[in-house]
């Protein structure tokens, strides 16, 4: 088996990113006679998958071939007929497969449809780096709440901004650009009231070698705070890109009438510690569709998340300066934990380098085992 076949679909899948929610990222290689005959990958939600653009890209008769496939193939209609049946009809006799699908759709059943019909099928090529690629997907499809990234940027010495609040910039260039790079892959970026009030964010994507995608803005606000005049509230963004105010029957109805004819979405929560529930605020958000959020909050909303066991993976960008200052703010506020012990701990850590800033990426340890261990 010639492994260079499946890292060629899983970079195929990966053009996929940002435009293929809530489905998974999906890239397929034909081969025959030790050539690349056809190749494709799911390039947009409700457009047909790898498998098919692979089968249509093919040059040649594909019988006899091999197809290299990130993800199990479906089985079930959907806004495209099965893949399974499409591979079965080609005359493709050898699929290898880089993880089954956890979707209870298939689940199996598209490996199971592929062997019934002579075709020999081999799964697990590569399948921890496919089920990192697909972290999103694995965990909403199996629990129906959003994978959370937590966002954090940091001088050496811990600090977000200055003791007057100055924090334009703590990361450099690179750093900012791979942050935009997140927002245009999850589906919804959350701020604390804080933030907006500070900061007055748009909260849009911003590349400068592709169009990025707009994310829906989801603003944490108990008492629905939030000036009329806000950036978020007053976009020409993408259609889907809606802003969502997260509050509680602490803010004013006359005020929570005014947002929603600016076009805001309003979700009241429960009170939890006087503040937003979380929880319960992740689960309509999954139930709307959000499968992904980019939490760029303050110290107060970082420690909340954490502290209620939303947030899956990390990733702080740490500058080389110091600022100092008793009154400066870290990246996590809120009471803290009052013994080391207690700490929340992060595991499977990642260490690179953005020109001078230095980036962590590691996931909460306890909460990643509810999607990438499925």
């Amino acid at each position: 088996m010639d492994y260079s076949y499946m890292k060629r679909a899983i970079e195929l899948s990966k053009l996929g990113i940002g435009y293929t929610y809530p489905n998974p990222l999906v890239g397929a290689v034909i081969v025959k006679n030790n050539r690349i005959i056809g190749e494709g990958y799911h390039a947009h939600y409700g457009g047909p998958h790898a498998e098919i653009n692979a089968l249509k890209s093919a040059g040649e008769d594909v019988k006899g071939s091999t197809m290299y496939v990130t993800l199990e193939p479906c089985s079930h209609y959907g806004k495209t007929p099965p893949c399974a049946n499409a591979i079965v009809k080609s005359g493709i006799e050898k699929v290898i497969v880089g993880m089954k699908d956890p979707n209870d759709l298939v689940a199996g059943r598209g490996i199971e449809i592929l062997k019934k019909n002579g075709i020999e099928v081999i799964v697990g090529v590569f399948e921890e780096e496919v089920k990192k690629l697909n972290e999103i997907f694995i965990k909403y499809i199996t629990t129906g709440l959003p994978f959370c990234i937590m966002k954090t940027a940091m001088t050496l010495d811990g600090k977000i901004a200055t003791a007057t609040g100055d924090s334009k910039w703590i990361s450099n260039e690179l750093s900012r650009e791979y942050v935009h790079e997140i927002r245009h892959r999850v589906s919804g970026v959350m701020v604390g009231i804080g933030t907006v009030l500070e900061d007055d964010p748009s909260l849009t994507t911003r590349l400068k070698y592709k169009n990025g995608r707009d994310s829906a803005r989801i603003i944490v606000d108990t008492k629905a705070r939030i000036p009329l005049e806000a950036n978020v509230l007053n976009l020409n963004s993408d259609v889907n890109a809606k802003t969502i105010i997260a509050t509680t029957e602490l803010a004013q109805e006359e005020k929570l009438k005014a947002l929603e004819d600016m076009g805001a979405e309003i979700i009241v929560t429960p009170q939890k510690s006087s503040k937003v529930d979380l929880t319960y605020l992740m689960r309509r958000l999954g139930d709307m569709g959000i499968d992904s959020i980019l939490l760029e909050g303050g110290a107060a909303l970082n420690y909340s998340a954490l502290n209620e066991g939303i947030v899956d993976k990390v990733v702080s960008f740490i500058s080389p300066k110091i600022i100092g200052g008793d009154k400066a703010k870290s990246p996590v506020g809120g009471t803290g934990k009052k013994y080391v012990d207690e700490a929340i701990k992060l595991e499977d850590i990642k260490v690179s380098q953005l020109k001078e800033d230095i980036v962590i990426e590691a996931y909460v340890k306890g909460v990643r085992g509810q999607c990438l261990q499925e």
